[in-house]
């Protein structure tokens, strides 16, 4: 056989996403492993008790085969994305009810008697805080993987013309999937073919030049976005699709049309699509309810010296009340009285919110400057928190006469309402991605409303731990809050 017919080693192929799941399952693995060991550490170098050796390292294993039997039973790993919040709110719960199990087998056992209780508590103590820090490692590793080409899904879109294929582009960047590269976007048809660049993402050709890209080894998934395509030019598309060794998926009308997030439910055996759910149901909304009431009592307490220092400081600058109270849209589209530190002379202020704040804006006091900055003003939300009437993390609530342009925001941007579907937060997803100030544009408008909808069908405890974490952060770097 000539060399010009030796086949060639294919030097890009490389680990897709699939790979993801069984790292999320040695990630588990690894965090149970060290969390025993660490608990061994600081019970030996700390207690010093006795303790016996084979019984708590089989307690440990116990609950590591409860934890992964729910989890896979759950099918949880499927959908392991290496984001931090990867495994989904369930994860904290699969891991007490693992310890649960536990704990009924060894009273079943009487093995109870022996047991170190110090030695139990500091393991669950351990274990609950590596289960937060493996995955935001994760997520890190993962990006870096990808940076280096060691692991990663090149991805093309198939579109029907510029504006559907900037909409499923737009909601991609929202998702921000490390292991996802986009690598462009193509349209077979001669007829309609815009070349140039949407955004960063440059024009591939059509198939034909898909084709070639996968046989080099250089495309891994192709997503057909074509809502309102015949089904005969549809199986043609795949037939001739399918040549390739790459995986080839089809964004459904229902996505790029009529929302931007639905799910595949079940009645019976019937396949359905959910286009809206009840968000943050069930023990996920009392587990949210406890969250925000203790962290709202506890914000109170450790800053009640600064409140009570912004307080003073107002009413010597300027007469009027010092706390500002405004109608905003709250849960289910409800009005609701939002608490803020006074920032503004008392004659000048817009009850309203139809006037947006600009910078330099001369209704602002000189304190006002200062607590609009680093969001001291937003502080005395905490009791609306304690209230019930918000979260913690959340939607911005907007004032009833809010505008972007010339149209009301309800108005101005579709699915708007979506975002009351959860009570407002004191900080949010939009606001720590950089859509915090004045948003003066119907683009940053709808981003907003995008980020909020995302936050609100992908919240988990992490995720709300993980944007407290990033609003901190953001105090101190941004520029866009006056």
């Amino acid at each position: 056989m000539t060399s010009a017919l030796r086949p060639v080693r294919n030097k890009y192929v490389r680990f897709t996403s699939n790979v993801l799941r069984s790292g999320g399952i040695l990630n588990d693995a690894f965090c149970f492993l060290m969390s025993y060991l660490l608990t061994v550490f600081v019970y030996r170098m700390w207690l010093g008790y006795y303790y016996d050796v084979r019984l708590h390292a089989t307690v440990v294993i116990v609950t590591a085969i409860n934890f992964f039997l729910i989890r896979i039973s759950r099918d949880a790993y499927s959908a392991f994305r290496g984001q931090g919040d990867d495994l989904g709110s369930g994860t904290f719960l699969d891991f007490l009810v693992a310890i649960t199990l536990t704990g009924f087998t060894l009273i079943q056992f009487n093995e109870t008697a022996d047991l170190s209780q110090r030695f139990i508590l500091i393991f669950i103590a351990i274990c609950f805080a590596m289960l937060i820090f493996t995955r935001l490692m994760f997520r890190r590793f993962v990006w870096i993987s990808m940076r280096h080409g060691i692991i990663g899904q090149r991805v093309a879109i198939y579109g029907a013309d510029r504006e559907i294929t900037s909409r499923l582009l737009e909601l991609l960047e929202i998702e921000r999937l490390p292991h996802i590269n986009i690598i462009g976007f193509a349209d077979d048809r001669k007829t309609r073919v815009e070349t140039g660049m949407i955004g960063r993402f440059p024009y591939l050709g059509g198939f034909e030049e898909m084709l070639e890209l996968a046989r080099r080894g250089m495309l891994d998934q192709i997503i057909v976005a074509l809502p309102m395509v015949q089904q005969e030019r549809l199986n043609k598309i795949i037939e001739e699709l399918s040549a390739g060794a790459i995986d080839i998926c089809i964004m459904p009308r229902e996505f790029l049309v009529l929302r931007d997030r639905y799910r595949v439910n079940y009645i019976g055996s019937l396949p359905v699509l959910s286009v809206w759910q009840q968000p943050v149901r069930d023990l996920d909304g009392i587990l949210k309810e406890v969250q925000d009431r203790l962290l709202a009592l506890i914000g109170l307490i450790i800053l009640a010296p600064l409140l009570l220092l912004t307080a003073l400081a107002i009413r010597l600058e300027s007469k009027g009340p010092i706390l500002f109270k405004q109608k905003r849209f709250g849960f289910n589209n409800l009005e609701i009285e939002v608490l803020k530190f006074r920032s503004m002379y008392v004659d000048r202020q817009d009850v309203t919110g139809g006037e947006r704040t600009r910078k330099g804006d001369p209704r602002i006091t000189r304190v006002g400057r200062i607590i609009r900055r680093t969001s001291i003003d937003e502080l005395p939300q905490l009791i609306n928190v304690l209230r019930g009437e918000m979260s913690i993390v959340g939607p911005r609530p907007h004032a009833l006469g809010m505008r972007v342009g010339d149209a009301y925001y309800h108005d101005a941007v579709r699915g708007y309402a979506a975002r009351h579907r959860v009570k407002p937060g004191i900080t949010g997803l939009a606001q720590v991605r950089g859509l915090r100030g004045e948003i003066d544009t119907i683009e940053r408008a709808k981003q907003r409303v995008e980020y909020d909808k995302y936050y609100i069908e992908n919240w988990s405890p992490l995720l709300d731990l993980r944007i407290i974490l990033e609003t901190v952060f953001k105090l101190v770097w941004d520029r866009h809050a006056y």
